[in-house]
């Protein structure tokens, strides 16, 4: 009887480290990844999972720093990345947060030039990690996949314009609504408005994303929880009424 349960768990076991290996190659990649490298000819894909590097990066670990010469691009799989300058007075300054199925150094690899800001995990995250020259190669082989590129390029330049339009018209109580919405939708893509789904972000990032001081970020969500939109345990936000965060963020 011991024998047969020991054989069980083994076959469990390898049945869940098949699974594991399988979602790790690029064209089983169980974000967007999935369907972008599927387009790759099956040579191509084989060399690109026999190259890679499968990274991981525990909650609040550098993944690289600004200044530094990018050697690759990196697939972010699971978690999440946050990159942020320091300003001359020292303090952070959050540009944007990246998420399963987008790339991290894009925009530095592509350009050649050093990275412009650091990025550090702000949960425990799981990567690829591709090698410029591997990168270079897919793109001069396949237009279709730098046209893409171009396009994600485009959008990064588009959002980091409607963030300074925000930050320029909108008073801090609207950028806090809509900033804890993109970050709900964000952290939490597959999941309805309402769920029991958190936020666990210090205030001290909030107030960096939208611009204020933390002790007005502090204020705020005060009073969003007095009016029942969220609820705070500690450093988690729970969205209890995104239909109301919505209307501030459009309505003050």
């Amino acid at each position: 009887m011991k024998n047969r349960f020991f054989l069980l768990d083994l076959l469990e076991t390898s049945i869940r480290n098949m699974k594991r290996q399988k979602e790790n190659t690029c064209e089983h990649c169980s974000t967007e990844f999935g369907h972008f490298y599927s387009h790759l000819a099956a040579e191509d894909l084989a060399l690109l999972n026999d190259h890679k590097e499968n990274l991981f990066r525990r909650k609040n670990e550098i993944l690289f720093r600004e200044g530094q010469r990018p050697q690759g691009v990196y697939c972010i799989r699971e978690g999440a990345i946050k990159i942020f300058r320091e300003g001359i007075d020292g303090r952070e300054m959050i540009t944007r947060f990246v998420f399963p199925g987008e790339f991290v150094g894009l925009k530095a690899i592509i350009s050649g030039s050093p990275y412009a800001a650091s990025a550090l995990a702000i949960e425990d995250t799981s990567l690829c990690f591709i090698s410029k020259n591997d990168f270079y190669q897919i793109m001069v082989k396949y237009p279709d996949f730098t046209r893409v590129l171009a396009v994600l390029l485009t959008k990064m330049l588009e959002q980091a314009e409607e963030r300074m339009i925000s930050l320029a018209q909108k008073p801090v109580r609207e950028r806090l609504a809509e900033t804890l919405l993109f970050l709900d939708r964000s952290f939490h893509p597959s999941t309805h408005n309402g769920s029991r789904n958190y936020l666990n972000l210090s205030r001290y990032d909030l107030a960096n994303i939208i611009g204020t001081a933390p002790e007005t970020v502090i204020r705020l969500l005060s009073d969003f929880r007095e009016h029942q939109y969220i609820s705070v345990k500690g450093r988690k936000i729970f969205i209890l009424n995104p239909w109301e965060l919505q209307r501030i963020m459009k309505y003050g």
